[in-house]
């Protein structure tokens, strides 16, 4: 799978695969959404380590309001069901319009890096953010990568999943957290 990745990097082309049986495409879909979830995860501690190193303050993150001001109901039901549907029409949907151009390479990247920018909202501006906005958002972009690869091997719904289900793993952990009443910190 890796290699399959690799190889699409290098050279990113729009080619829904319909032969695949379902288990199969499901097989890819879960070996994907561990991928993800490790390369977000080690993103994650490379930015935490230059972060401390620097001894930089990145504010306090979006999420932080959202599990303090909301309940875990409504929390689950915008990360896992909203924010996948529109955020991959938005930024996937389109790429079916450049299936069979020439510009289906930058486009796809273009699309891919502006997924991952989209999230620099989830952080309070200020200098250091924006200076380091590339390493923040590193891990989106390499999800919106996956995300991309998929839609385009898959079709959409593939990538609404596999982002809600992204999603998923990343909340259900912090809800339990929360409603066990342990901190965070």
């Amino acid at each position: 799978m890796l290699q399959e990745l690799l190889l699409f990097a290098k050279n990113p082309f729009y080619k829904q695969d319909i032969t695949t049986s379902f288990s199969n495409k499901l097989n890819t879909f879960f070996k994907l959404l561990l991928i993800a979830l490790g390369t977000s995860m080690l993103l994650l501690m490379v930015a935490s380590i230059v972060e401390n190193l620097l001894q930089l303050d990145m504010g306090k993150h979006a999420m932080d309001d959202l599990f303090e001001n909301y309940s875990g109901l409504l929390i689950f039901f915008l990360a896992v069901i909203i924010a996948p549907f529109f955020e991959e029409l938005l930024f996937r949907g389109p790429l079916v319009f450049f299936k069979n151009s020439k510009f289906f390479k930058p486009i796809f990247y273009l699309f891919t890096i502006a997924f991952g920018f989209m999230h620099i909202s989830n952080f309070e501006m200020n200098t250091q953010v924006l200076l380091f906005s590339p390493l923040l958002v590193a891990p989106q972009i390499g999800v919106g990568f996956i995300l991309g690869f998929i839609r385009v091997k898959y079709g959409l719904v593939w990538s609404m999943a596999l982002h809600a289900f992204y999603n998923m793993v990343l909340v259900i952990p912090v809800l339990v957290m929360q409603f066990l009443d342990i901190s965070f910190e």
